[in-house]
């Protein structure tokens, strides 16, 4: 039960204020869509989405055992960090 319980916190705060969460939100507040229907249809995608890295993740670790995933996963963000200051200071 304490894996489960960390598994939920770990992802409940990281998606707290991410750009998932912000555009959900811009969804919920335009009045075209009722809340129920926005609701179901995020909760709909991030399931969709989860249910996809777990997959990766299970098929990962068993294939690519040999691998730093984790280093691997760490420079992707550090790229796209990259990626989008560079993105922020060339724009016109």
């Amino acid at each position: 039960m304490s894996q489960l319980i960390a598994m939920f916190a770990a992802v409940f705060f990281a998606e707290l204020g991410d750009k998932t969460q912000l555009a959900t939100v811009l969804f919920a507040s335009s009045r075209e869509a009722h809340p129920i229907a926005t609701f179901l249809a995020a909760a709909g995608a991030l399931t969709a989405s989860t249910a996809l890295a777990v997959f990766a993740g299970h098929y990962a670790g068993e294939h690519l055992a040999k691998l730093p995933l984790k280093l691997i996963a760490g420079a992707g963000f550090v790229l796209l960090g990259l990626w989008t200051l560079y993105g922020h200071f060339t724009e016109v």
